[in-house]
Parts: structure tokens; sequence; C-alpha cells
């Protein structure tokens, strides 16, 4: 038998590409499973960063739930004396002319500047209160949703 024997040449090429396609097929399974294992660590990862995120989203909704409630405390305690009479709107206006007396100018104002109340009634009061308190509730939601998402920004 010579090594230049058709069989022998035949035989050496069949064990190289044997040789060769199972070292592929060996290979391509050991990434597969590499991979496999890399892409469960990185959704545990994941789902860990999810969580917190939504602790943090969570515990951004119950300071905005306190902050609401005492809002409406207190918007409550302000039409509650509205409706009263202990409190009252004043609101400075432009005069023509230059008050002559000092009763003109209220007690509790220094600045000398003509100031009017509304005239008994509620209901302007109440609406401007009311436009106010909706301003405030968007503002407060508006900050809530700018300071949660700075903090999962910055999560990541």
């Amino acid at each position: 038998m010579s090594i230049f024997n058709p069989w022998v040449i035949l035989g050496f090429v069949l064990a190289m590409l044997s040789a060769f396609g199972g070292g592929y097929f060996k290979g391509k399974h050991d990434e597969y499973t590499r991979q496999q294992i890399e892409i469960a660590a990185l959704n545990a990862k994941a789902r860990e960063t999810e969580q917190a995120m939504a602790q943090v989203a969570q515990s951004y909704g119950q300071t905005l739930r306190k902050a609401n409630n005492a809002a409406k405390a207190k918007e409550t305690q302000l039409r509650a004396d509205i409706a009263s009479g202990n409190l009252r709107l004043s609101i400075p206006t432009q005069s023509t002319v230059c008050p002559t007396s000092v009763a003109a100018v209220t007690a509790g104002d220094n600045s000398g500047e003509a100031r009017t109340e509304s005239s008994g009634s509620t209901t302007v009061a109440a609406d401007l209160l009311q436009i106010a308190a909706d301003g405030d509730i968007a503002i407060r939601k508006l900050n809530s949703c700018i300071q949660t998402y700075e903090t999962l920004r910055n999560m990541k």
C-alpha cells in the first residue's frame, strides 16, 4: 500500500472532513449554549432593573397622591373659609383718583395701593380658587413625572 493509493487518499480526506465537521458542529452547539446562558443572565438583570424602576414609579405615585390629598384638604378649608366669609378676596385696582383719606387704604396694606374686595359673591373667589387648584394639580403631576423620568433615566 502506498500513500498515493486512491483509497488511502479518500480515507484521509474523509477523516479530515469528519474532524472539521464534528468540530464545527460542537463549536456551534457550545456557542449556542453560551449565548443562552448569557441571555438568561441578561434577562434576570433586566427583570431586577424593571422591578426597581416599578418601585421608584410607585413611590413617586404615592408621593403625588399624598401631595394631592394635602392640597385637596387645604382647598376644602379655603372653600369653607370663603363660603363662611372668614376669607375675602381683594384685588388690586387701577385708580384714576388718588385716595384723599387714610380710610380709603386698607389697614394691613403698606403699599398705598387701591384694592377692592369681591362684592359678597363667593362664586368669583371660588372660580379663582378652582383655577389655581387645577393649575397646582397640573404642576404637581408634571413635576412628579419629571422627577420619575430623571430617576429612571439615571438608573440605567
